[in-house]
């Protein structure tokens, strides 16, 4: 398996996400969309139907990539690798994420405020109509630090746990969250299933995260005692029990001060100040915080492969004593 992981993460490093290639998450996404349909209809408990819509999309996307891999490697062993290669490089954003981030970046250079919300925009859940160039710069290095573990280190954990099929169930489980796991009148209870499952799937990567995070600060000319100090210290403060530990720990890296104020539909949500503020955010923030982005999911890699080796030769070691 851990050649088909390397080969993902190199595609994602030169491809990134193409338009022209479909993506898994697409599916996904109508297949979520027509199964709450259906369930809405015929279950009327709305918890119980939420359950039943994340163990059939969860479990149908297993399935489907399994025997995908399974009818591939059956064909040629080559061919199963190329295609469990494809199918976790759809899972993995790093590319993208800093296509995206640098795009804002550049809007700002060029003092098109009203370009760099619209681009934010894209990439983060809040409201950006009215956000100053400041606020623009936070949004987007927090977008950059919890989607380090969303589209970097969680796609890798469950790849190298269990390959493709696990890491595009990894994938349905985030977009679940992503499309029905709001706290609203909607989906509160409907999506509560999925909310609190992404919760659980991505607890061990999270905090993964501030460790990774803080030793990559190092090959950034970053702070890597104040990553991890403040990711321990102000990790938990987040709403999320796991966004905020990549958050605290980019914050700790590059010396800032992230939460405050936002506003999500119209409805002002105050969150709690995550780092110190030592100084204001400045445009450099967000290329420390993409490149920073970029070491973490080489270290991340690396540390994989690590443990991976040494687990199999553990058990080598035990079959042989």
């Amino acid at each position: 398996m851990g050649i088909e992981i390397f080969l993902a993460y190199c595609m994602d490093l030169v491809i990134g996400d193409p338009k022209w290639m479909p993506h898994p998450v697409v599916g996904i996404g109508r297949l979520i969309e027509k199964t709450e349909s259906f369930l809405r209809r015929h279950i009327l408990i709305e918890r119980l139907a939420g359950v039943v819509l994340l163990i059939f999309v969860a479990g149908s996307a297993y399935i489907l990539t399994y025997l995908i891999v399974f009818l591939a490697k059956n064909i040629n062993e080559t061919l199963g690798m190329a295609v469990s290669a494809i199918i976790i490089f759809t899972c993995l954003s790093i590319k993208t994420l800093a296509k995206e981030a640098m795009g804002v970046l550049k809007a700002l250079e060029d003092r098109n405020l009203d370009l760099a919300r619209r681009r934010v925009s894209r990439i983060v859940g809040r409201d950006t109509e009215n956000l100053d160039e400041s606020e623009v710069i936070r949004a987007n290095v927090e977008t950059v630090a919890e989607n380090t573990v969303d589209g970097v280190i969680s796609p890798l954990f469950y790849a190298f746990i269990g390959g493709a099929p696990l890491a595009i169930a990894y994938k349905a489980v985030n977009t679940l969250d992503s499309m029905v796991g709001y706290k609203n009148e909607r989906y509160r209870n409907f999506g509560w299933a999925s909310a609190r499952f992404d919760d659980l799937v991505n607890f061990i990567p999270a905090r993964l995260a501030g460790f990774l995070i803080a030793i990559s600060a190092i090959f950034c000319g970053l702070k890597f005692r104040d990553a991890l100090a403040i990711s321990f210290r102000d990790g938990h403060k987040h709403p999320s029990p796991n966004s905020g530990i990549p958050e605290a720990a980019y914050a700790g890296a590059l010396g800032v001060r992230l939460g405050g104020v936002n506003s999500y539909q119209g409805v002002v949500s105050e969150k709690p100040f995550i780092g110190d503020k030592k100084r204001e955010l400045t445009l450099k923030d967000i290329k420390n915080a993409v490149k920073l982005m970029f070491v973490t999911s080489l270290v991340t890699l690396v540390f994989f492969y690590s443990v991976g080796i040494a687990i199999l030769r553990f058990f080598v070691t035990l079959r042989m004593t």
